[in-house]
């Protein structure tokens, strides 16, 4: 197992893997299985790198007592240390029935708003000193929604203001990441370049918001959009916007003209979470579907199609049994993008977390997929 070592980057795996809502709970799970990753990928005496999930129940607890000291310490004793938080999801992420419901609450709302900034509170204590921090965030809110943008906007704003009285007391460079997100207020390369101008023609100082509000990049959403790699973090960086983060995670791909592939793809329709599917047509447009069901009742409509992808976080190392594939290479182009011009992004993150409702023939022991993640990440 090679180094889990970037040159110039910092890699983690995002623990929202872990069923976790309390405090209590979010630090058993790093006790417990995110220590034993380390074991698997890091080298003895050398500082590890945790991408930290919080519920907002769980940053309220944090925030509480001495328990960000004492977290402190223990990340000292265990020479580990927190460079990103994912605040995507606000509440409960596992064993219920999350879907549409881990937009809400969403940019329009205050309290959306309060977590993310007790996020960077504690994001700006914990990331060591010459470490950039990162919180990253939905896109704003769920096309369904028909979200008030005037109001994301100026929470968006009060976010970024408070982010640089935190970076300015603490003397670190702290930045938001917005992860677009099929279905999503935007979702692809020309919708967030499209909210972005919004954004800082709305606020009143564009720089301020450039400097502390970027893009989370996911390479499984952006291949389910069917964006070229290279194309995207082009046109994104030419617009003077900052990448964040980078969640490397693969989706998968079939065809819809083939009815065993369609077959095959009923086993990851589960309750749980939101399965968006998009699909391509011989003419390069492309038909989205909400939900995996909605697309399946609507399958036999699809078999003069191209291609379809689906919303479904697959290991990154696993090729799924045919007739299914992965999004991978996209994932592989992110890093080679990444190699060819170091330095634009620092932060990338394994984001696999659909690890419990996977088929069973996807799963092996949860600490040593997270290890043979790591391993595909670094091979490549």
């Amino acid at each position: 197992m090679k180094s889990a070592k970037l040159p110039g980057a910092h890699l983690a795996y995002c623990t929202n893997i872990h069923p976790a809502e309390s405090w209590a709970e979010t630090l058993h799970v790093l006790k417990t299985h995110t220590l034993q990753v380390r074991d698997h990928v890091s080298p003895a005496n050398a500082p590890y790198a945790i991408g930290l999930r919080l519920s907002a129940r769980a940053a309220t607890e944090l925030l509480e007592g001495d328990h960000l000291t004492q977290f402190k310490l223990w990340l000292e004793d265990e020479n580990c240390y927190v460079f990103t938080i994912n605040g995507f999801p606000y509440g409960s992420f596992h064993g219920t029935r999350v879907k549409e419901k881990v937009y809400q609450p969403d940019w329009t709302s205050s309290e959306r708003l309060r977590y993310t900034q007790d996020l960077f509170t504690i994001i700006a204590q914990l990331v060591p000193e010459g470490v950039e921090g990162s919180v990253s965030t939905l896109p704003g809110s769920f096309k369904a929604f028909n979200a008030d943008e005037s109001a994301i906007f100026t929470h968006l704003e009060a976010c970024a203001q408070y982010i640089e009285s935190l970076s300015s007391h603490y003397g670190r460079d702290l930045h938001l990441g917005l992860e677009p997100e099929p279905l999503g207020h935007f979702e692809n390369t020309e919708e967030t370049i499209a909210f972005f101008e919004r954004l800082l023609h709305f606020c009143s100082d564009p720089e301020l918001i450039k400097k502390r509000i970027g893009i989370n990049y996911d390479t499984c959403h952006f291949a389910l959009e069917f964006d070229d790699c290279r194309t995207s973090l082009d046109t994104f960086r030419a617009a003077g916007l900052r990448i964040s983060k980078l969640h490397l995670s693969s989706a998968l791909e079939f065809s819809p003209s083939d009815l065993e592939a369609v077959e095959a793809i009923c086993a990851f329709d589960e309750p749980t979470y939101l399965h968006q599917v998009i699909v391509k047509n011989h003419d390069s447009s492309l038909k989205r579907f909400t939900d995996l069901p909605e697309f399946l009742n609507a399958s036999e409509q699809m078999k003069n199609t191209e291609l379809a992808r689906v919303h479904f976080h697959i290991p990154l190392y696993a090729a799924p049994k045919e007739p299914l594939h992965s999004t991978q290479q996209h994932a592989s182009d992110a890093i080679n993008y990444l190699k060819s011009n170091p330095g634009f992004c620092r932060h990338l993150e394994i984001e696999t977390y659909t690890w419990g409702v996977l088929p069973s023939e996807l799963q092996i022991p949860i600490e040593e997929q997270i290890a043979r993640e790591y391993d595909w990440v670094l091979n490549q």
